[in-house]
């Protein structure tokens, strides 16, 4: 068994985040976590258009912190 076999029998798959196809989990997969460049690209291209999103809570006016230095 060549050692290219070994590795890609040793791999570990993980579902596309995507499509949900297999995907494998090596080095020998530059698109990891992705099945393929498509795939890769899609995500992307969800993120350039604002479709994630990390929620923030708005502050409390009272609980923003002065700039103003600490008395000594």
């Amino acid at each position: 068994m060549k050692n290219s076999q070994k590795a890609a029998s040793a791999a570990k798959f993980v579902g596309c985040p995507t499509c949900g196809k297999p995907a494998a989990y090596s080095q020998d997969n530059p698109y990891r976590p992705f099945c393929s460049e498509r795939c890769k690209l899609v995500d992307l291209g969800a993120w350039a258009n604002e479709n994630y999103r990390v929620e923030v809570k708005e502050a409390d006016e009272n609980s923003i912190p002065s700039e103003s230095p600490p008395e000594s």
